[in-house]
């Protein structure tokens, strides 16, 4: 059989940049050598392109990705997962892994993903947008509060404020990464994610959710990524609630006209509909992180979830 040429698109100019590389490193080991003839595409974080180790001008990298069968954006953040790139590689006419150009711009933005899973009747946190130069406190919100850039991934530049004087130096942080704010009411709960798969036919899937533990904190970057936090798979949850969860994160995808796959991380209050707090159109793919993890507990091997976001792809 002959390999599909696929062009893995990686780094860019986002803070995530470490990140999307740990991804495509990942992506790497698992894919299988005598399937996919793979050319790999760096963004710098200075936007210059490179292809296999090679600088190359904008023209010249559009050109490889023309030239492949598939394209895989494995970018986090804005300027990859915010539909800048997806729109490109509409243009190319390349067929490519993930969420297109709509839902990966709406599901960046916090502010929008909110709106739009409340008007299909999801439950999502209260919270206040502060505008660029909006400072002042919001009203309607009770202590303690989450303060978010709303254009920005894993959890950079996210703050917990348990009193109002904190508020305007979580507010300089978080603009640091976005000039659009959101101040979120914190929600109690358990942490608990779905991984949500579309299959070459169609078929939607999510997988058995996971819970979330950290210990003295919340989920934030350094927990991610410098082992602070324990993940549970299955989560320690009754039947009932799997199926629950697993509904819910099924209509956030179609909420938010997504293709290919979603990760739909929840707040699970003890007796009550479950909170959506965040989505990822292009959840973490190191070994480690939470989706392919979620996927290998259902039975499905990394190399295994890799073929599958190829082929719906390529379909």
């Amino acid at each position: 059989m002959t390999p599909v040429k696929l062009a893995l698109i990686y780094g860019g100019r986002s803070g995530e940049h470490d990140v999307s590389r740990k991804s495509a490193r990942s992506i790497l080991d698992h894919l299988d050598p005598r399937a996919y003839h793979v050319t790999e595409l760096l963004i710098a974080r200075d936007g210059q392109w490179h292809v296999d180790g090679r600088p190359v001008p904008l023209a010249g990298a559009l050109r490889v990705i023309q030239s492949h069968d598939v394209a895989f954006p494995a970018l986090h953040g804005p300027y990859g997962e915010d539909g800048r790139l997806q729109a490109m590689l509409e243009w190319l006419g390349t067929p490519y892994v993930g969420n297109g150009v709509f839902a990966s711009a709406a599901g960046m933005d916090k502010v929008v993903t909110k709106k739009l899973l409340a008007a299909d009747g999801l439950r999502v946190a209260t919270g206040v947008t502060l505008a660029p130069g909006d400072d002042d406190r919001p009203d309607g919100l009770e202590l303690p509060v989450f303060v978010k850039p709303a254009r920005a991934g894993s959890s950079l530049g996210v703050s917990r404020v348990d009193e109002w004087g904190s508020l305007p130096s979580a507010v300089r942080e978080a603009r640091e990464f976005d000039p659009k704010v959101l101040v979120e009411q914190a929600v109690a709960g358990r942490e608990i994610d779905v991984a949500v798969l579309q299959h070459p036919d169609g078929r939607i899937e999510a997988g058995p959710p996971l819970e979330i533990t950290v210990s003295g904190g919340f989920f934030d970057y350094a927990a991610k990524y410098d082992g602070g936090a324990v993940f549970q798979i299955p989560a320690r949850i009754d039947d009932a609630t799997t199926r629950l969860l697993q509904d819910r994160a099924i209509r956030a995808f179609h909420a938010l006209g997504c293709r290919g796959l979603l990760r739909v991380d929840f707040f699970v209050p003890d007796s009550d509909e479950p909170v959506i707090n965040e989505v990822n159109t292009f959840p973490g793919m190191t070994a480690a992180s939470q989706y392919p993890q979620m996927w290998q507990q259902a039975g499905l091997s990394f190399t295994a979830l890799l073929d599958v976001l190829i082929a719906a792809a390529a379909t």
